[in-house]
């Protein structure tokens, strides 16, 4: 199947779960594409071992998919600038403690206690995988998913400052997360337990702040240019290319396009386009990315349900997809609490938040996207269960409750404070 057969039934295949989302089941569209999506490669599975037939042009474009290189070095960029650009940057300044707490200190606490409990688990099932393996799937499921969060937020009773704080964290720790993944990968690929702590410390320095550092001169540079022009398209043109451009430098540089993107678009949702001459000009590149979200998050959520068709293998780890789901929940409320804890006066969030914190961890394409790229072994297949398991039920159960939990929480509480 030729690029362009692939591209097209992708999007054939987006709008007809969109379509049938908004007509008949009227859920909010990540919930409702991940759930048909699920549903329909259940489906398949089961056709497919009678009549391959059936469903061969979807199986075909399943296996045609290299979805880790396409959330990964592709789509991921498009969608972090999307929702930082379309943030309230003064309202995530206030909140900018929390945030870089929970997206950091949070994220290395919720790999170890995950990684830790996960081992001691398997060992009692009498399951065997290394503990590096371990805490690696703890890197991996921790960082929480801006696409998820967001889409499922916006219409709660959920008080500003803690949607910010919610939604900020799901930007910045992808970041973090990927870089502990590699660490905690290239220690797996040594077969070592030894951690050369100068290195570590400057794999990190430079893919965080590099990433940082590159995200926010670029996007000020852009940002200048935008601003002296009048044309739109070229103003359009533009933010792709700064994206593009981030995406591509990054790589080569081994800096983190995570954060280098959010850095980007942070700065471009600060710094108005605007002038006396068009005073609508940054609202509708506003509007252009957000369309831009949309679209691609529904067909990450497609590819997220049609990689089911290439793992049968799921149906073999139902008591480890099952422990993962139980204990991501208890490593990030962990992950919460302790900083909480320790640092509760200068937080604004009290511990009447840290069930809405945990639940609101949801889990996406980034974390299937990591699985996928793990060596070839039993483990490998052990993770990728049980990372399909953990943002099934995150997106589907903890989406489809968050709002009922948060309206419960501040039923008489105004959302704009």
């Amino acid at each position: 199947m030729d690029l362009f057969a692939i591209i097209a039934l992708l999007v054939i295949v987006s709008a007809g779960y969109s379509y049938i989302n908004a007509r008949f089941i009227k859920l909010p569209i990540t919930i409702g594409i991940m759930l048909i999506a699920t549903v329909v490669s259940i489906l398949i599975i089961v056709f497919d071992s009678v009549n391959p037939a059936f469903s061969k042009y979807l199986t075909s474009l399943a296996r045609n998919i290299d979805f880790s290189e396409a959330v990964l070095n592709i789509m991921l960029g498009f969608l972090l600038f999307s929702g930082s650009f379309n943030i309230d940057a003064h309202k995530l300044k206030r909140e900018m403690r929390p945030v870089l707490l929970l997206s950091t200190i949070g994220v290395m606490l919720s790999t170890a206690a995950f990684g830790g409990m996960f081992y001691g688990v398997m060992t009692l099932l009498h399951i065997k995988i290394p503990l590096l393996y371990c805490f690696l799937f703890g890197a991996l499921v921790s960082p929480t998913d801006a696409v998820a969060v967001s889409a499922i937020i916006t219409k709660s009773k959920l008080p500003a400052h803690l949607e910010t704080i919610i939604t900020g964290e799901s930007l910045f720790n992808d970041g973090v997360g990927l870089v502990m993944f590699i660490t905690i990968l290239e220690l797996v690929q040594r077969n070592t337990m030894h951690v050369d702590i100068s290195k570590t410390l400057l794999l990190f320095v430079r893919e965080v702040f590099g990433g940082v550092g590159l995200g926010l001169i670029c996007g000020y540079l852009v940002n200048r240019m935008m601003h002296s022009i009048d044309d739109f398209q070229t103003i359009v043109l533009l933010s792709l290319g700064l994206v593009m451009g981030l995406s591509v430098m990054g790589t080569i540089w081994h800096l983190s396009v995570p954060l280098a993107v959010v850095s980007a678009g942070i700065i471009n949702s600060i710094r108005s386009i605007n002038s006396t001459k068009r005073e609508t000009s940054h609202q509708s590149l506003e509007r252009f990315w957000k369309l831009i979200d949309e679209i691609l998050n529904t067909i990450l959520f497609v590819m997220i349900g049609l990689q089911i068709i290439e793992l049968p293998f799921l149906n073999n780890y139902w008591i480890t997809g099952t422990v993962s789901i139980v204990l991501i929940l208890i490593a990030r409320w962990i992950s919460i609490m302790i900083p909480l804890t320790f640092l509760r006066r200068s937080l604004n969030i009290n511990y009447s938040n840290v069930n809405i914190l945990t639940w609101a961890g949801l889990r996406g394409g980034i974390s299937i996207a990591l699985a996928l790229s793990l060596p070839h072994n039993h483990f490998r297949y052990v993770i990728l269960a049980g990372a399909y398991f953990v943002v099934i039920f995150s997106v589907i159960v903890q989406g489809l409750s968050l709002n009922k939990l948060i309206g419960r929480s501040y039923k008489d509480v105004d959302p704009s404070i």
